[in-house]
């Protein structure tokens, strides 16, 4: 057993106790529960106290306070550190409607409920369920991505709206990573961005207590984590033993005091402290069991029989530690903002809007509209000049691409735009570099901090990003994900380039809308979705090559792409004879096999299908009306796999799809290969007629 008499905070001293109320609540939630992780929480509780009663600027009263102090907990499972840290705090709940309840955030009896269904306290924090959670943690190094978005998104808020009389944005963002955390491939990414543009207001605090699940992290991990920062360009401090209080404050101090670097702290933990599986993987993710939290509470001078417990003042000190730091910074802004909005009246409702998640009034009058021309052009060419004209008029809207840009064509080009960097905070061009997977939960941190952001890459590298995708959907948060070069019509860059099952593992996450447009027009309706979703983020899949802007008074409106699907050409009246279904690529093609069935005398029916997700959230009359049930002679056509295509075609139905990888050859010799001409949607529609009894 690890002694916890260390001599560094004094028995029975409020800071003493505060700091063993959050271990032993930590204890007693994860063996209630039966389920979770003690031995972080009660390793780094000091560190916690620390850093939220005397650094964080955080009004327990006011947890929306825009210029806070953001803290994200990236290693997740030690969620009852935080949930600790939010009952003792008396952080006060925000509902569902965005009002201020009065109630706490996170009650003891929340506590209690850890882990159970309905609570307040899941298994890993998640934002939008619990006030105070900033972002949703979990799965390592997605807490630190999202950190350096939000220490990105404050440099550009203030170069946006601080004035030199008036400051409204200088706020600092804390991540808690652990082990696991400086392991994963999207912490390095997003670490070497950070230091790269001197996030000097992003502080990293590293638990390095040298335990995975499997043991030792010698078994896998041995570099020098500190020497590795050093080289990303990072400040890196070292806080020797975790209970030691006085240097954590000197760290953080150091910290602050660091204008043109991020900082990380290496601070030297034992995880399950003062437990007698203290050091041990058996303290990781497992209940230390009834006997061992006994010993471990005599240890800690604690009443070994009484769970739960909060001794008398712990809360209400604690709480009044952060009030009086914070308040009165937090009363100030109200006080400069309610003057701001006075003298920039304009920039003033411009932030209003962005906390809102809400658009410019005026942020669609440029929407472009395209003529009728059968040769075309990309969709990612038209996407870029629908987003340059939505950006001109949305000033939140920010994001670029993993060194791509040139290619998914996301880049601002108007005056103004600029490019982000250390020096120009305020320019609005990101630049990821190759870095995916953090290019995704970077923008999901700025998603987080008022931002309206957006990525883009080629539609095969939605692998590298897939867990930061599938969080933003857990999350609610409008991040938009753009997506090029979208199908086997890459052409000769072959099979490691042509995404085939993409589109349905897009489609597989509850959540995230998926719009794949068919010309120029549902482009810009694709963004005009996409900016207009609030609480959830966007998948748009953009083609490489030119696609025909079909001539829209022959056809119907790309509107109807806001559905989600639409009839875009019809033969004939009453119920058609077969339906053909488009989405990107393969709708003009649909509609030119279409056209010749007409000239045949087959009563056909074009349905243009860019987003399953739109169609879904259509009333039953509107989906029976575009998919009669009584037809089912229906034809799919898509150059991607054909999984989830079944709801839509049924038993009697046929799909054109990939059911193998692509190949590299000009793109008219893969769409002969893989069966996607006119001829061969006209033959597969005859047999489906045929097999219909039509």
């Amino acid at each position: 057993m690890t002694t916890p008499a260390t001599g560094l905070h004094e028995d029975g001293s409020p800071e003493r106790l505060a700091i063993d109320t959050i271990r032993t609540l930590s204890m007693d939630a994860v063996q209630k529960a039966n389920s979770g992780h003690p031995g972080t929480p009660m390793a780094l509780a000091p560190v916690g106290h620390t850093l939220w009663s005397q650094f964080l600027r955080y009004d327990p009263d006011r947890p929306d306070w825009p210029n806070r102090d953001r803290f994200v907990l990236s290693v997740g499972h030690a969620s009852m550190l935080l949930y600790s840290l939010l009952h003792l705090a008396g952080v006060k709940e925000i509902n569902a409607d965005g009002e201020y309840s009065g109630d706490p955030a996170v009650s003891l009896d929340d506590i209690k409920g850890f882990r159970q269904l309905s609570s307040k306290t899941p298994g890993h924090p998640e934002y939008r369920y619990t006030t105070g959670v900033e972002t949703t943690t979990g799965p390592l190094g997605q807490g630190c991505g999202n950190s350096v978005g939000m220490a990105i998104a404050e440099r550009h808020l203030a170069a946006h709206f601080n004035k030199d009389d008036m400051v409204l944005f200088d706020h600092d963002v804390y991540s808690l990573c652990g082990d696991g955390d400086m392991m994963e491939g999207v912490t390095a990414e997003a670490a070497s961005l950070a230091g790269h543009m001197k996030l000097s207001n992003l502080c990293w605090i590293y638990d390095s207590n040298q335990i995975s699940i499997e043991g030792g992290t010698d078994l896998a991990f041995t570099e020098d984590v500190a020497a590795r920062f050093r080289a990303y360009g990072w400040k890196t401090l070292h806080v020797a033993d975790a209970n030691d209080t006085v240097a954590l404050a000197d760290a953080f101090r150091t910290f602050r005091d660091t204008h043109d670097a991020p900082t990380l702290i290496v601070v030297d933990s034992v995880i399950g402290w003062g437990s007698p599986k203290a050091g041990s993987e058996k303290a990781h993710g497992e209940p230390l069991g009834a006997d061992a939290i006994k010993a471990t509470k005599k240890a800690y001078g604690w009443p070994e029989d009484k769970d739960f417990y909060v001794p008398e003042g712990v809360a209400e000190h604690f709480a009044q530690s952060m009030i009086d730091r914070s308040r009165p910074l937090r009363e100030s802004w109200d006080t400069t903002f309610a003057t701001y909005r006075e003298k920039y009246p304009a920039l003033a409702a411009e932030l209003e809007r962005m906390r809102q998640g809400e658009l410019p009034d005026d942020w669609a009058a440029d929407l472009p509209v395209f003529e009728a021309d059968a040769k075309g052009v990309a969709s990612r060419d038209a996407g870029g000049k629908v987003l340059n004209a939505i950006a001109k008029r949305v000033p939140s809207l920010m994001g670029g691409a993993a060194d791509l840009s040139p290619s998914t064509k996301t880049d601002l080009k108007f005056d103004g735009a600029g490019s982000f960097t250390a020096a120009t905070p305020g320019g609005r061009n990101m630049h990821f570099g190759v870095r995916e997977h953090a290019m995704g939960s970077i923008a999901n941190g700025m998603a987080l901090s008022y931002l309206r952001s957006y990525t883009g890459t080629f539609l095969v590298f939605a692998d590298y990003m897939r867990a930061p995708i599938r969080l933003a959907a857990i999350m609610e948060v409008p991040t938009i994900f753009v997506f090029t070069h979208d199908s086997i019509g890459v052409g000769e860059d072959g099979p490691t380039h042509q995404p085939v099952e993409h589109l349905a593992t897009l489609r597989a996450i509850p959540g995230l809308v998926t719009i794949r447009p068919g010309d120029a027009n549902e482009t810009a309706q694709a963004w005009s979705v996409a900016l207009k979703q609030s609480d959830r983020p966007s998948a748009l899949i953009f083609s490489r090559q030119a696609l025909p802007t079909l001539d829209r008074e022959k056809y119907a409106s790309a509107e109807g792409l806001q559905k989600g699907a639409y009839i875009l050409a019809e033969a004939g009246g009453g119920d058609p004879d077969v339906i053909l279904i488009g989405t990107g690529s393969e709708v003009s093609l649909v509609v030119d096999a279409y056209e010749k069935l007409r000239a045949e005398g087959v009563r056909a029916r074009v349905v243009s299908m860019p987003s399953w997700e739109l169609f879904e959230n259509q009333d039953a009359e509107y989906r029976d009306a575009i998919f009669p049930p009584a037809v089912r002679a229906r034809v799919a056509v898509e150059q991607a796999g054909s999984m989830g295509w079944d709801r839509y075609v049924g038993h009697d139905g046929a799909t054109i799809t990939m059911s193998t990888f692509g190949a590299s050859a000009p793109l008219a010799k893969l769409q002969e290969k893989y069966g996607f001409t006119i001829d061969n949607v006209v033959k597969v529609a005859h047999e489906v007629m045929q097999g219909n009894g039509k």
